[in-house]
């Protein structure tokens, strides 16, 4: 794209192709899994190696499509202002794009757009909750139920402002099948209870919570909901309504969008009570020698130049998905994890930590779990499994996921992590029940060649 000719205005961005999301052989509603895979330049780019990459990764971060890549070079080119400082035009179109950016995850989770904030992520998000909301609200002998399955990042915030408050943490258990149960909620959210912090779906064991009843419980006592939903949002619609969700925060990158980005959103009478975590320009009413009066949400929480081109990717992830359709995704990905989990279950030695079937749904029409399976083979550790794994050129994650906690629950000290996404293929998943198959002496292997 070349500089423009006329210098007082820049050109619009056309819009790259978009994948279908109904193929003629899969009927209607059903992913074209092809023209989906085309869309992503590292995808197409990986199966041109000696060795096809199949990255089964994507609950560490997900790869890019056309359009997300294009939407940032669009602005770094074309549209390169800050935002919201400036009267020339170039400068006005740098805000129209982060403004519009801020309506399009608005209307994407049914919030309204003063209740958006742009973060670096989910985990800036989460901290920005408990130390802006929670450090100012909690008191001694207050509680603040979280479960037991939490990423790092919806733990650690809490465990510091448990600590600064004199508040407890109270833990839910998962079931056998990652769920927090009826039974857990009633025994553990109760008068003391303050915040629940619960991610919608776990990030080692796929598992889909009870998000809209862990809300009714903990508002029935006056407390309030804080979602994560950085595992979810590109599997399963997410709606804040839906959920009964005070804040929810997610990231970009897991949802085919850009690095070093997301979003939290927070109901606007919470907002209007927060102070600031982090504080500078962009962010004020009035400076003083001695005092300082803030803008209102959702200037008050973005201090500083905002991620602009992040900002405006995210958009375009979340287009993207919405012209897929959750229906369509959600069935492709229920289909590759049935695959992959009766393939697991015919490798002798393997275990599936969490739910072992695809397809079970509860009364709120969640379904049970997500493409996200952690496993261990038996006698092989499960670093040696992932990278006998990668010496197929197979791409899955192994340790403790970012949630110690939960996997020493489940009695392991690392699992192995397999993560699916739309651009996932049957493929992929077959070439990753191979090697896992052949783990034990691939691993007995390598172990020999390194002993000479």
């Amino acid at each position: 794209m070349g500089l423009p000719t006329n210098h007082n205005t820049f050109p619009e961005r056309s819009s790259a192709p978009r994948p279908a999301a109904s193929s003629a052989s899969g009927g209607a509603g059903s992913l074209d899994v092809a023209a989906v895979r085309a869309q992503f330049p590292l995808v197409e780019a990986g199966q041109q190696l000696k060795r096809p990459l199949a990255y089964l990764d994507n609950a560490a971060t997900t790869h890019k499509p056309e359009c997300v890549l294009s939407s940032q070079e669009y602005f770094y080119r074309c549209a390169n202002a800050n935002a919201s400082r400036g009267v020339y035009s170039l400068a006005k179109t740098s805000t129209k794009l982060y403004e519009k950016a801020r309506r399009m995850a608005a209307a994407f989770i049914g919030a309204a757009d003063d209740e958006i904030i742009f973060t670096s992520g989910a985990t800036a998000g989460l901290n920005l909750v408990a130390f802006s909301y929670g450090a100012n609200r909690l008191a001694p002998g207050d509680e603040v139920a979280i479960t037991m399955a939490e990423h790092h990042s919806n733990l650690l915030p809490w465990q510091a402002v448990a600590k600064l408050t004199g508040a407890k943490l109270v833990y839910l258990l998962p079931d056998e099948e990652g769920r927090i149960s009826d039974e857990e909620i009633a025994e553990k959210v109760g008068p003391r209870t303050r915040i629940a912090a619960v991610a919608h779906v776990s990030n080692v064991l796929g598992s889909v919570q009870p998000v809209r009843r862990i809300a009714d419980a903990v508002h029935a006592v006056g407390g309030v909901l804080v979602a994560d939903c950085a595992q979810s949002v590109a599997h399963l619609p997410v709606d804040v309504s839906a959920l009964g969700a005070d804040f929810l925060a997610f990231s970009a990158h897991k949802m085919f969008g850009p690095l070093g980005t997301g979003v939290l959103y927070g109901r606007r009478e919470l907002f209007e009570g927060m102070e600031p975590l982090l504080r500078g320009g962009g962010m004020i009413e009035s400076v003083f020698e001695q005092d300082a009066a803030f803008a209102l949400a959702p200037a008050r929480f973005e201090a500083g130049t905002p991620n602009i081109a992040g900002a405006v990717g995210l958009a375009e992830a979340m287009r993207f998905m919405l012209e897929l359709g959750y229906d369509a995704v959600r069935d492709h990905e229920r289909r590759l994890l049935e695959r992959l989990l009766s393939g697991l279950a015919a490798v002798p030695g393997v275990r599936v930590h969490g739910a072992t079937r695809a397809d079970g749904t509860f009364e709120d029409d969640e379904p049970l779990r997500c493409g996200v399976v952690s496993f261990n083979v038996s006698g092989v550790d499960a670093n040696d499994v992932a990278a006998a794994l990668a010496r197929d050129n197979v791409a899955v994650r192994a340790g403790a996921h970012c949630a110690e906690p939960l996997v020493r629950f489940l009695g392991e000290r690392a699992t192995c992590r397999a993560s699916l996404a739309l651009y996932n293929t049957d493929e992929d998943v077959d070439r990753f029940l191979e090697s896992v198959e052949g783990a034990k002496a691939a691993v007995a292997i390598m172990i020999m060649a390194s002993m000479h």
